[in-house]
């Protein structure tokens, strides 16, 4: 073999949960929890998902199989490291085996947090990526954990991935490891028709950036090797099993997001989003999300008094919301790296043939229509943040390590104020 001086990565891993989908699936949880061994389960959701009857329904499944189940229903939207204690604390009183996250990435990012506390020793800050947290690795066995979307959004329920609000830092950050994948996921698009439409439109969004990121990413065989397996990353870079996902996962939000939006009744559009966030799941959820979700952080955490439509009366960015804002300067930003996969991915979004002379402008453009003809906000400035905040902003996004290691091209601070600059005003 030849030798390099700076070798780069010759292995990629990919990884999913298995997966059940379809109208229905709900009804067969409490057989899932008792194929898994659990014998007492925990339902984990939040306040809104609690007012629905989905929960209930999950608890009636899981009872009807002969199993114990309780609900706890004190998820926060937009989960912080104090809410995520007061879930822990709960779960710590308890006796039970297995956990059932209900609801958007919320639930499923604090249920992570909840199996990851309950059986491994350290903090919440321990395991935070670095350098924000210490990077610690989970060694000890989880519990089972079934994953139940009730939006079309996060793909939570195939990665690894609990993202957190660090509200001293006025920051998100980030826990990524495989023993944080759920046991199973279980998408009935049944449980996504009461989704409001604004909540739809920001769900749908972090589907398709969580799928264009992917698609773009540093490819996992241009990133420095690693020194043995234990060190590879869970975000490996782009990788040809996540592009199929990712390639799918865009062409079916393009698709169907502006009907759900447009007519939350309509079963076909909602059963298509249901399936383009499972599938992208399997794709960022390996592959690794970019720029947008890096930016993203801060804009949710340092947020002052934004309030979003469809969500609690409390300041906050929904995370779609927050990372579809800077995708278009984002993408303009990396289209260099890789020209063919983005106006590849203009094409699957929009449905048609993009001229290529469009260029960099290729991408941005499809994601502005497709924004403004489902009503998201028109950049960060709508946010409330101006000029005088970037440098703020700036400084959240360096910090997040894990997605600027498979940004495709080097991303600078004056790079990153750029993109945020452009950002302000996208239309």
């Amino acid at each position: 073999m030849p030798h390099f001086e700076h070798p780069t990565e010759t292995v990629f891993t990919w990884a999913a949960p298995p997966l059940k989908f379809g109208l229905g699936a709900l009804a067969e949880t409490g057989q899932d929890l008792r194929a898994l061994g659990v014998t007492n389960a925990l339902v984990i959701t939040d306040p809104g998902v609690a007012a629905s009857d989905v929960p209930d329904r999950v608890a009636h499944a899981i009872k009807a199989a002969g199993l114990g189940c309780d609900i706890f229903d004190g998820v926060a939207v937009e989960p912080t490291d104090a809410s995520i204690e007061e879930a822990v604390a709960f779960a710590r009183a308890g006796d039970w085996d297995g956990y059932v996250a209900v609801g958007g990435g919320s639930a499923m990012d604090t249920a992570k947090a909840v199996n990851l506390l309950t059986t491994q020793p350290g903090t919440l800050m321990d395991y935070i990526a670095p350098p924000i947290g210490g990077g610690k690795v989970p060694e000890l066995p989880v519990k089972p954990l079934i994953a139940v979307p009730t939006t079309a959004g996060t793909g939570s329920e195939a990665t690894t991935i609990c993202v957190v609000d660090l509200l001293d830092l006025r920051l998100k950050a980030g826990i990524s490891h495989p023993r944080l994948r759920p046991a199973l996921a279980v998408v009935d698009p049944l449980t996504t028709l009461s989704v409001p439409p604004a909540v739809t439109a920001a769900s749908g969004m972090d589907v398709l950036t969580h799928a264009a990121e992917s698609y773009t990413a540093l490819a996992f065989d241009a990133r420095p090797a690693f020194p043995d397996a234990a060190a590879r990353a869970a975000f490996c870079g782009a990788n040809p099993i996540s592009d199929v996902w990712c390639e799918k996962a865009m062409e079916l939000v393009g698709k169907h997001l502006r009907r759900a939006v447009m007519n939350g009744n309509d079963l076909s559009a909602r059963y298509g989003m249901a399936y383009a966030s499972a599938v992208t799941g399997m794709g960022f959820g390996n592959a690794g999300t970019h720029i947008p979700h890096a930016n993203a952080y801060p804009i949710a955490g340092a947020v002052e008094n934004y309030r979003a439509e469809g969500y609690p009366d409390m300041p906050m960015v929904p995370h779609g919301q927050a990372v579809a804002s800077t995708a278009m300067a984002a993408f303009r930003f990396t289209y260099p790296a890789d020209p063919q996969r983005h106006l590849r991915a203009a094409e699957l979004i929009g449905g048609r043939p993009v001229d290529p002379d469009e260029g960099a402008e290729a991408l941005p453009r499809v994601l502005r229509e497709l924004q403004h003809d489902i009503g998201m906000p028109h950049g960060i400035a709508a946010f409330g943040y101006t000029e005088s905040d970037l440098d703020t902003l700036v400084a959240g996004t360096m910090k997040q390590s894990r997605q600027l290691s498979v940004v495709p091209r080097p991303l600078t601070t004056d790079a990153a104020g750029r993109i945020f600059r452009e950002s302000l005003r996208n239309w």
